[in-house]
């Protein structure tokens, strides 16, 4: 007797190369078996599914990676929130980023001990970044490459001496060399510190007036981090990763290093496509976030890279701080620099990209699903409805529209910069590994724990 699917799902399944509509998506053991046409699928075969999900006219996509994702940035959020708002907005990996509000995970006992809390809390799978040490810790960098860290993240701006610290050039160097050995790559939130210092002392009287965030952290601040970075990945053959992008010059920069040979990447993040600092003046608090809104016309030409490919990723920089920590109306310098974000990531650029024809579904996979998991060292298993690869699938109601609801959102934060957006296309169901982990209709979760640390491979 033929043995029993987990589940089949029929819908309009979004592969690398187009979409196949009405058609048929079997998983097995947690996996991928086949894609078929729907016509093809026999009452036998239903009969011998454990489960059959009808998302007829609706788009069957691989879930979304958000490579972005700071869980522990404010303690209340964790993995279980964090991975909840996640699973409700089409994301079923996560790329956790180092910096905790209890410290950096920059060591393998660190490592490990987050690790374990990740596999009780979350029902949403993980991959996870690590950092380097201050002082010379050469031997953890191999270690945490060996145990599976999906990549490195350094900074060039200080944003906090504890648990988010610059790494200066000369360590940059040096790391760089030690983490090109083990094929893992390394990224960095690149802005100029000494720039950045002297141009928020700069401004500070002018913090009444919310763009003066933006003020204080002049485009040139960042693309000449970039471009130190870049010189110093040219110089030592490391996997480069450039984190949020602002504006377009900044990936000018990254095609001009590719042409000569660097192995680099670079993001940009939903809310820079969304907002500008002329946005400021409402968002407020809201909108300080780093680096810093920038011009309608970045804005415009960020979309424009997006769809020429320019962009390889988009993320959402989830910093789930609480309203009390952004509502200072009084100095935008006295507010916490980060914005919630995991859950709108995949409906907005759906919503703001496909359905106002500035990207294609294939373009969507692209940026989060396909190239996120290649450049993390997940793309063996992550980011494509292909047979033997995870059964992370989300179902997607074009159909649907609504506002943006803040309120309705699952995050601790309690706030979006997004509310009151109007949206196209709806997130109905997520699945992880052939287990049904969303279910929009009633607002149902999986079980905390169903999630898992996913290693990296990488190859140097």
């Amino acid at each position: 007797m033929q043995s029993k699917y987990d589940l089949i799902v029929f819908g309009d399944a979004v592969l690398p190369d187009g979409v196949l509509y009405d058609h048929a998506v079997w998983v097995q053991h947690g996996k991928i078996e086949r894609i078929t046409k729907a016509e093809a699928v026999t009452a036998e075969d239903l009969a011998n599914a454990e489960q059959v999900m009808h998302a007829e006219g609706r788009y069957v996509m691989p879930g979304a990676i958000d490579a972005h994702v700071h869980c522990y940035s404010a303690l209340n959020e964790g993995f279980l929130n964090a991975s909840r708002s996640a699973a409700a907005g089409g994301v079923t990996t996560i790329i956790e980023m180092p910096y905790d509000a209890t410290g950096m995970i920059c060591t393998l006992d660190a490592f490990e001990e987050k690790k374990q809390r990740l596999e009780a809390e979350s029902v949403v799978d993980m991959a996870m970044l690590v950092t380097i040490h201050k002082q010379d810790g050469y031997d953890d960098i191999r270690s945490l490459a060996a145990a599976g860290a999906c990549g490195f993240k350094v900074s060039m701006f200080n944003t906090d001496s504890f648990r988010f610290p610059r790494i200066d050039d000369g360590q940059l160097f040096d790391s760089f060399a030690v983490i090109a050995e083990t094929g893992v790559p390394v990224g960095v939130h690149a802005e100029i510190d000494e720039i950045v210092r002297r141009y928020i002392d700069k401004f500070k009287d002018e913090g009444s007036d919310p763009r003066a965030h933006s003020w204080s952290r002049p485009k040139v601040s960042e693309s000449a981090a970039a471009l130190t970075v870049l010189e110093l990945a040219h110089a030592t053959g490391v996997k480069l990763h450039l984190y949020h992008c602002t504006f377009p010059r900044v990936f000018e920069l990254v095609d001009y290093y590719r042409s000569q040979g660097v192995q680099v990447t670079a993001e940009t993040c939903t809310h820079y496509l969304m907002f500008s600092e002329e946005d400021m003046p409402r968002l407020k608090g809201r909108g300080k976030i780093n680096p810093p809104l920038r011009s309608p016309e970045d804005v415009e030409g960020l979309w424009e890279l997006a769809k020429k490919g320019s962009i390889d990723l988009i993320t959402s920089d989830h910093a789930p701080w609480p309203l009390d920590r952004k509502n200072d109306d009084s100095n935008i310098f006295n507010n916490a620099s980060g914005a919630p974000g995991v859950e709108q990531l995949l409906p907005v650029l759906y919503s703001e990209g496909v359905a106002k024809g500035r990207l294609s579904m294939n373009d969507l996979v692209r940026l989060l699903c396909e190239k996120p998991a290649s450049v993390f060292g997940l793309g063996h298993r992550k980011g494509k409805i292909q047979p033997g690869y995870d059964a992370d699938l989300v179902v997607l109601d074009p159909a649907a529209s609504g506002i943006l609801d803040e309120r309705e959102l699952h995050s601790s934060a309690g706030w979006s910069p997004y509310d009151g957006l109007e949206m196209r296309g709806c997130v109905t169901h997520s699945i992880v590994r052939g287990t049904l982990v969303y279910d929009a209709d009633n607002d149902k979760f999986a079980e905390a724990g169903h999630g898992r640390f996913i290693p990296a491979v990488h190859r140097s």
